[in-house]
C-alpha cells in the first residue's frame, strides 16, 4: 500500500516541478480559463455540472497547449485510523484522486473532457474503518457496517459541449461513461469545507453517493447566474469489483437548480428517482431529495463554509434525513482548521437476526481536524494532519459502541 501510494505522490511531485507553480489570478484570466458548461469562470465549477462559489480558490495545474487550456489536480493521503468502542477498528491505508481537465472553443461553444481516477481499490474491498458508516458491500452478499467502502478506480470519463446563445447565456450536455448527474451539491472530497477532512461523510448516501454513476447523461440551461439541468443515468451505486465499468441502463433521473447569487455564495436543491441503487435490495427504488447552501467568507486566505440537507424516501422501508455542517478556514498558506457536525437516521446498523435489526437510529457526529503544510516542492503541497471524533446517539446503542472516540493522523500530497 505505502509503496503504490509513495508512487503516486512522487508522479504529483514529477508534475509539479514540470509544471511548474499555479499561475496567479491575472495569469489565471489570461489563460482565458472559462467554465467547460458556459461563460462563466471555471472557478464556480465543482464535481459533475455541480456549482461552487465563483470565488473557491482555483488548485491544480493550469496550461495553455495549443488550443486547449488544461488543468491537472491531484491528492493523495496515508492515513492511520482509529476507531474507538468495541465496534471499531484500526488500520493503515490510502486515499487518492488524481484529475484531468481539457477546454477547447468549438465555434460558438467549448468542447470540454474530464478523466479521473483513485488508487482506493488498493485499500481492499473493504475499505477502511469509519464507526457508523453503512453503505454498498465488498462481497457482494453482506452490507458494509462501520466500515467506508473505497472508491472506483475509474471515477470519471467524460464529455462536454456548451453552445453560448448570448454573452451571459448558454445550453450544456454532459455525457459519462462515468459521473455525476444533476443530484446533490458539490461531491465530499471536491468540497473546499470538506475536502481536508480524509474521512467520508455519514451523510454520503444521502447527499452525493451518485457522484460515481457508470454511465451519465445530463443537459441544461445556463443563464448568468441560474442554471437548471436534467439527467438521466444509471441509478446502481458501484458493486464490490472496484476496477471495472459497470454500464447499464439509465434507469434514473435528476433534476437540479443551481444559483450563485454572488460570487461568495452557492445554492442548490436537487430531486431525483434512483432505480435499484443498492445490489441487496434490487426491488426497492429510492426517491432523493437535497438542498445546500455554500459560503466562501472573505476571511484569512480563505474560509467556506457548507450546509446540506438530504432525504431519501425508499419504496419499501422508512424515510430518513441526513443534515451536514462542515467547514474548512486557512489561516495562513501553512495553517488550515477544518470541522464536520452531521445528524443522520441509521437503519442498517446491524445484520438480519440481531435485536435491533431493521431500526432506525438517530446518530450525531462532530468532527475537528487541523493540516500543516510544511514543505512544497514545487506546485505540490505536503502536510501533516489529524482530526478527532465524537459521537452523540440513543441509549438503546449504547451496549453496541459503548463512548466512542476515533482519531486519524495523516500525510496529505496535494496539488
Amino acid at each position: 500500500m505505502s509503496v503504490r501510494a509513495a508512487t503516486l505522490v512522487c508522479g504529483l511531485a514529477a508534475l509539479a516541478r514540470a509544471a511548474g507553480a499555479q499561475p496567479s489570478e491575472p495569469e489565471a484570466a489570461a489563460l482565458g480559463m472559462m467554465g467547460l458548461d458556459g461563460p462563466y469562470a471555471m472557478s464556480r465549477e465543482g464535481s459533475g455540472t455541480s456549482w461552487q462559489p465563483d470565488s473557491t480558490p482555483m488548485s491544480g495545474l493550469h496550461a495553455m497547449r495549443g488550443a486547449w487550456m488544461t488543468m491537472v489536480h491531484g491528492q493523495a493521503d496515508l492515513i492511520y485510523d482509529d476507531q474507538g468502542g468495541p465496534r471499531g477498528a484500526t488500520q493503515g491505508f490510502s486515499t487518492s484522486m488524481l484529475m484531468f481537465m481539457a477546454r477547447r472553443e468549438l465555434g460558438d461553444g467549448a468542447l470540454g473532457l474530464r478523466v479521473m481516477a483513485s488508487t482506493d481499490p488498493l485499500m481492499g474491498r473493504n475499505g477502511y474503518p469509519l464507526l457508523f458508516q453503512t453503505g454498498e458491500t465488498a462481497n457482494g452478499r453482506d452490507p458494509l457496517i462501520d466500515r467506508q467502502h473505497p472508491h472506483d478506480l475509474l471515477m470519471e470519463a467524460a464529455a462536454t459541449y456548451s453552445l453560448n446563445l448570448s454573452p451571459r447565456g448558454s445550453l450544456f450536455v454532459y455525457a459519462g461513461l462515468a459521473g455525476a448527474p444533476a443530484l446533490g451539491p458539490n461531491a465530499f472530497m471536491h468540497r473546499l469545507s470538506g475536502m481536508d477532512n480524509p474521512e467520508a461523510p455519514l451523510s454520503h448516501h444521502w447527499l452525493d453517493s451518485t457522484h460515481i454513476s457508470f454511465g451519465v447523461a445530463t443537459g441544461g440551461y445556463t443563464w448568468r447566474q441560474l442554471r437548471l439541468e436534467a439527467s438521466a443515468f444509471n441509478g446502481r451505486e458501484p458493486d464490490q469489483h472496484r476496477y471495472d465499468i459497470e454500464v447499464r441502463s439509465l434507469d434514473s433521473y435528476a433534476v437540479r437548480v443551481s444559483y450563485n447569487p454572488t460570487r461568495d455564495w452557492s445554492l442548490q436543491g436537487s430531486f431525483g428517482r434512483l432505480a435499484s441503487p443498492d445490489q441487496l435490495q434490487p426491488a426497492v427504488s429510492v426517491r432523493r431529495g437535497s438542498a445546500s447552501a455554500s459560503y466562501n467568507a472573505p476571511l484569512a486566505r480563505w474560509w467556506q463554509t457548507t450546509l446540506a440537507w438530504g432525504r431519501n424516501t425508499p419504496s419499501a422501508g422508512p424515510v430518513s434525513d441526513a443534515w451536514l455542517l462542515e467547514s474548512a478556514l486557512k489561516l495562513t498558506d501553512a495553517h488550515t482548521l477544518f470541522g464536520r457536525l452531521e445528524r443522520v437516521a441509521k437503519d442498517e446498523l446491524f445484520l438480519p437476526g440481531a435485536a435491533l435489526y431493521g431500526r432506525s437510529f438517530t446518530v450525531n457526529k462532530l468532527s475537528l481536524g487541523y493540516v500543516f503544510d510544511f514543505a512544497r516542492l514545487g506546485a505540490l503541497d505536503i502536510g501533516l494532519g489529524g482530526l478527532i471524533s465524537a459521537y452523540r446517539y440513543p441509549s438503546t446503542l449504547k451496549a453496541a459502541y459503548d463512548s466512542p472516540v476515533s482519531f486519524m493522523v495523516f500525510v496529505r500530497a496535494r496539488l
